[in-house]
């Protein structure tokens, strides 16, 4: 039952957007599996999925693209906390300013995670470029480092 649930859960995904859990508890009724919120919750983390953000700005579920990519986004939000100094967009390019010596450190953490918004990033010493999919897309991941560095 569990690996039949996980499987549509996966197939699920990868069909639609699915934002939240209910989301997905509803998606699972239409094809007869009937699940509760607490079994969704322990499924997301078995398969280890992970939320990406779409290019219309709204997050989703979706695959790990890499194996342990819930460490690599504690990792990232421990180099941001730690690194960064000032960040802003400048239309669809994300600039991030760290201490000396830190950009490829936060450039690199970005580009592990697997984020399909963005299309690439360039680091210096200090400063960081991410040339992001689009305008909202650069601006929500602004909203993003803002919610790492609380």
């Amino acid at each position: 039952m569990k690996k039949d649930r996980q499987s549509a859960i996966l197939e699920i995904i990868a069909s639609i957007d699915v934002e939240t859990q209910n989301q997905l508890i509803e998606e699972l009724a239409k094809q007869g599996i009937e699940s509760t919120q607490a079994t969704v919750s322990r499924d997301i983390k078995d398969l280890q999925l992970i939320k990406e953000l779409t290019a219309r700005g709204v997050y989703r579920y979706a695959a790990g693209s890499k194996p342990g990519a819930q460490n690599h986004a504690f990792r990232l939000k421990a180099i941001f906390r730690e690194s960064v100094t000032s960040y802003d967009n400048a239309q669809n390019i994300v600039v991030i300013k760290t201490l000396p010596g830190l950009a490829p450190a936060a450039c690199s953490a970005i580009d592990n995670m697997g984020i399909k918004s963005i299309i690439g990033s360039i680091a210096g010493d200090d400063t960081g470029f991410l040339a992001m999919s689009d305008i909202a897309v650069a601006e929500q991941f602004c909203k993003e480092i803002e919610e790492m560095l609380k």
